[in-house]
């Protein structure tokens, strides 16, 4: 079963949450290895999305938002764009669209950042959005503050925390065929006037070198360790002489949004005209979903009651008890 565990430093403003996503990351795998259509990525690109899926998992579990969580990285290498969506409860999905050929040691600055213009965008966007709210983005180029290109999307990501929302943060993430795990630790924000004057006192020297030390703890963290080993150990292994406070375990799920409502609005908004057009030579429209293969078709009835009036409708009738 996927978990999630987050916890705290007794003491200290540090948090953390370790995640490995076993059943979804396999589901999601299994849903596209299964799509006729599109096969399965190759191993670099699903490697991505599994890093992507994790951390997006992390980043969601650390915020109090009613919405979905969307981490996108985009460029100019064979992967044009690579989407990992977490939903406030934690139900993820991901794609990718890949146009051109991947090779089996590619990595992130050769699957999307060839010239160094890639990018990475963090989108919230809010469930139940007030009128003319618009949804949160901030984006983040694939490269350094010396225009050095980002190795991992880890990397990327670090830099963004700091950048964007002036958090510490220390990542570790790995993906394989079977597991996508992610380790966070985070410094929170101190409190206080010498904060606010942006003055390091004493206290605030020592609690920087409280994170320092238990960052240097985390990035210890080896790819197979964090891939093979169980949540219960990693935290052992690595703090054994931190005070740590854990809270209850979160179960991540596979979820895709998803419906045959949804492609039927997309359809609409590509007009009658067009429509009609799309089943007069196909015979009708089928529309795959990128995220969980389901296909949707509609055939030429289907279709023009998309753009019927309601008066137009045929009438329902229900049997008499």
């Amino acid at each position: 079963m996927s978990e999630l565990h987050k916890f705290i430093f007794e003491g200290l403003p540090v948090r953390g949450a370790l995640v490995r996503l076993t059943g979804a990351w396999t589901e999601i795998l299994a849903r596209r290895q299964a799509n006729s259509a599109t096969g399965a990525w190759p191993p670099p690109v699903a490697e991505l999305l599994g890093e992507m899926a994790a951390a997006g998992v992390l980043m969601q579990s650390n915020i109090k938002f009613n919405g979905a969580l969307v981490l996108q990285v985009f460029g100019d290498g064979p992967v044009k764009v690579a989407v990992a969506e977490v939903q406030h409860d934690l139900a993820l999905r991901v794609t990718a669209k890949v146009l051109g050929h991947v090779q089996p040691a590619d990595r992130l600055p050769d699957l999307v950042n060839v010239h160094n213009k890639g990018r990475c965008a963090i989108t919230l966007d809010p469930r139940d959005k007030l009128p003319g709210q618009q949804p949160y983005q901030g984006v983040v180029p694939l490269h350094g503050d010396h225009g050095e290109k980002l190795a991992r999307l880890s990397d990327v990501l670090q830099h963004y925390m700091l950048q964007s929302e002036q958090l510490d943060t220390t990542l570790v993430l790995a993906a394989d065929a079977k597991v996508a795990a992610g380790l966070l630790i985070q410094r929170l924000p101190a409190e206080g006037e010498g904060n606010l004057a942006g003055k390091a006192n004493e206290d605030e020297i020592g609690l920087n070198e409280h994170y320092n030390r238990i960052a240097t703890l985390a990035s210890s963290l080896q790819r197979d360790e964090l891939l093979e080993l169980d949540a219960d150990t990693v935290l052992r292994r690595l703090f054994w002489e931190e005070r740590l406070m854990r809270f209850p375990a979160q179960a991540p799920r596979f979820a895709c949004t998803c419906s045959r409502e949804r492609v039927a609005n997309m359809i609409r908004s590509l007009g009658r005209e067009e429509a009609e057009g799309i089943v007069e030579e196909q015979g009708g429209i089928e529309v795959g979903c990128d995220f969980c293969g389901q296909q949707y078709r509609f055939d030429a009835v289907d279709a023009a009651q998309l753009f019927a009036s309601p008066g137009d409708q045929p009438p329902v009738t229900s049997a008499v008890q």
